[in-house]
């Protein structure tokens, strides 16, 4: 069946040109189309109470999406006339700002503490903008920029709509970039490391193709985060390389064997066919693990890159024969030196020292497997971000002038008196870090009479059967003092009222620690189980798979353990995604030095030499494999100017690197010490070796 189906592809090759260069069309529409998502905070599970909370801040509210404009060295009549023009931008619902409260020409000295509080500082005033738009639709995007056009220097944009728009332009910005850095990169591994100057041209025109088709059918989806679209060109690139590299790799192979190329291509073809199969059915297991995370951005994630490895798959073995064949005379014509070289000297060494080797990878395991655990993590979604960024400026300003950290949003039932809201009011009042709470209840029953509220204002504090308070705080999002606050918030609002929940970054911050740890453990779960039932079933074996799963975890413990030794920070997601992208994009190197070890045996090679010659040839393929991975994810790492980003593909960079040393060395020690569990555990194990008439057992089989 497989060299049926190579077969039509070697010779129906220009008619698959053809038709993969027609698909460009609509993937290229579809690209265009697809939603971006640029917040987050959006894909936390919808029944947690915080986004509970945050939809009736928008359909009630309409305050889920809001940002603070910092007005310096203005005059109040100069000020009022720019909140004109904010409220005149197109998306924005309202302004709200103290003429709304008091007439200008009553002195801000006379105001009340509490609204002075709220809408000055010792250095300027503050307008809070509403939009009609949650804060990542376009229409509120475009309204933050423009109205950052009619603002001057003296005016300083916050808050997180304000970083919402500052994200989406710095990642429009960068991602081209990493894609250019990413293929410049691989193209200089893939030239070290293939005898032919045009052949990394025509992987790279390969891997375009499974890259613009993922993006192109992201349209179903309906929309992906800005995290996915930055990450998932370089992902693709990176991972789907292994595939064309083992290809060439065996295709270069069969020609010194059959001088017709044609049927070469189809002996390559089948041959490479399983091990791709094999690797990207784990490869796909390991991103679809991240669909298990009930935040939702890990499904996003999941399914893109599990598509766009389907789709390197398809195109691996049916528009990249077709490209290698057609420029057949140029890949022949136009060589050079390889600076990648089989290993010689390794797989001697390996079979020597292995017993070494594995002590070695015990009294590092256990370590970094602890040190891994207690890796720490921040949450805090601008810090992210560069801190010259104007968002980050202006919501830094916030916090200085006007000790504004963090607001929560608390909504109660309506239709509690008015004595037990402002007892609610009181108590948040008085906790630690609380800098003031603004409320309705807290104005009409004391201060401010209730004929001359404006309906403006009631409207945005009573509307939908709640009533809103803000809650002021000093304390910073995803901070332990922050956290403690809204538990103690929560548990004074239920007293009162069960049905009451509290919104906005800080809660939504906490809710997002609390979802990630339990993710953490789920999608590590997942992967390693659904990877270890594909290898399991691909070799039929019950050894086989705990031997490779454990090489490559060894490697993930490795990177995801140096940040606690170096005192590293990383951010919550490179915890949750990096463990499951390192082990289904390296468990491939796995399975080709394995798939090779059973070849050699089977070819009735004994133990240690079946193992020299599988390192020794599988080593450029891995080597120049890992080296592109590497290349691709350290380039995007170096130029990012989103931690985010930088973050996670330079764990992915290091990552390639570890996992590759590990296939190499540990890998080859596992396998020749465990090799005799293998054949008692694996069906059909040594199954061609013992056909062969009159051959002696192995000596090391024996001993061993």
């Amino acid at each position: 069946m497989k060299e049926k189906a190579a077969r039509f592809v070697v010779k129906k090759r220009i008619a698959i040109l053809i038709v993969a260069v027609a698909l460009l069309i609509p993937s290229a529409i579809g690209f265009v189309k697809t939603f971006v998502n640029y917040d987050i905070l959006t894909y936390l599970p919808a029944d947690l109470d915080s986004m509970i909370g945050q939809n009736m801040l928008e359909d009630d509210f309409h305050m889920a999406s809001t940002a603070m404009l910092v007005v310096d060295g203005m005059e109040d009549y100069q000020v009022s006339q720019l909140k004109e023009k904010v409220a005149a931008v197109p998306g924005v619902r309202q302004v709200l700002w103290a003429d709304d409260i008091f007439d200008n020409g009553v002195p801000r000295e006379m105001l009340p503490e509490d609204v002075r509080s709220v809408f000055y500082s010792d250095s300027g005033t503050m307008m809070i903008i509403s939009f009609d738009e949650p804060m990542a639709a376009e229409g509120t995007l475009k309204a933050i920029e423009q109205i950052k056009s009619v603002t001057g220097e003296q005016c300083f944009l916050g808050g997180m709509a304000a970083i919402v728009q500052d994200t989406k332009a710095l990642a429009d910005q960068e991602t081209p970039l990493y894609v250019l850095v990413a293929v410049l990169l691989c193209m200089a591994v893939l030239w070290l490391g293939l005898e032919s100057t045009v052949v990394p041209f025509i992987f790279l025109l390969g891997i375009l193709f499974p890259i613009l088709y993922n993006f192109g059918t992201n349209i179903f989806l309906g929309q992906i985060s800005y995290i996915t679209k930055a990450l998932a060109a370089v992902l693709q690139l990176g991972v789907t390389m292994d595939f064309s590299i083992f290809l060439l790799h065996r295709f270069e192979e069969e020609k010194q064997r059959c001088p017709d190329k044609e049927e070469a291509m189809v002996k390559a073809i089948s041959a490479t066919l399983t091990s791709i199969a094999g690797s990207s059915i784990t490869t796909i297991a390991g991103f679809l693990a991240l669909c298990t995370m009930r935040l939702t951005l890990g499904r996003d994630i999941g399914i893109v890159m599990a598509k766009g490895v389907l789709l390197g798959v398809i195109c691996t073995v049916t528009i990249l024969p077709a490209l290698i064949l057609f420029f057949d005379r140029a890949i022949d014509r136009h060589t050079h030196p390889v600076l990648i070289h089989e290993l010689e000297r390794v797989p001697s060494f390996i079979c020597k020292h292995y017993k070494g080797i594995l002590v070695a990878f015990v009294a590092l395991f256990i370590p970094f497997a602890i040190a891994q655990a207690n890796t720490d993590q921040y949450y805090a979604l601008d810090e992210t971000l560069p801190q010259d960024l104007p968002s980050i400026v202006g919501t830094n300003k916030l916090k200085n002038d006007f000790n504004m950290t963090t607001t929560h949003f608390v909504l109660v039932d309506d239709k509690l008196d008015s004595y037990r809201l402002k007892e609610i009011s009181d108590r948040i009042e008085g906790l630690d870090g609380v800098d003031l709470v603004i409320s309705y209840d807290k104005y009409v029953g004391g201060r401010i009479p209730d004929d001359i509220v404006p309906d403006e204002l009631r409207d945005q504090i009573d509307a939908g059967g709640k009533k809103l308070m803000m809650v002021n705080s000093v304390y910073k999002a995803a901070s332990d003092e922050e956290n403690r606050q809204i538990d103690q918030i929560n548990e004074i609002v239920k007293a009162y009222d069960p049905t009451a929940v509290v919104a906005g970054e800080g809660a939504m911050t906490k809710d997002l620690i609390e979802v990630a740890a339990v993710d953490f453990k789920n999608v590590n779960i997942a992967s390693i189980v659904a990877i270890f039932i594909i290898i399991a079933v691909c070799f039929r074996s019950a050894s086989i798979p705990f031997l490779l799963v454990l090489a490559i975890e060894f490697a993930i413990s490795i990177n995801m353990g140096i940040p606690f030794f170096t005192g590293t920070t990383l951010p919550f997601v490179a915890g949750i995604v990096i463990g499951t992208i390192q082990l289904g994009a390296t468990v491939d190197y796995a399975i080709l030095t394995t798939t090779r070890f059973r070849e050699e045996l089977q070819a009735g090679r004994e133990k240690m030499d079946a193992i020299r010659i599988t390192v020794q040839k599988c080593s450029p393929s891995i080597i120049t494999s890992g080296l592109s991975f590497f290349a691709a994810n350290i380039g995007v790492a170096i130029i990012s100017k989103m931690d985010l980003i930088k973050s996670l593909c330079g764990l992915m960079a290091r990552g390639a690197i570890i996992s590759m040393l590990s296939i190499i060395f540990v890998l080859p020690a596992l396998l020749i010490l465990c090799e005799p569990l293998i054949a008692k555990t694996t069906i059909g194990w040594r199954k061609a070796a013992k056909l062969l008439k009159g051959r002696k057992k192995e000596p090391e089989y024996q001993e061993l």
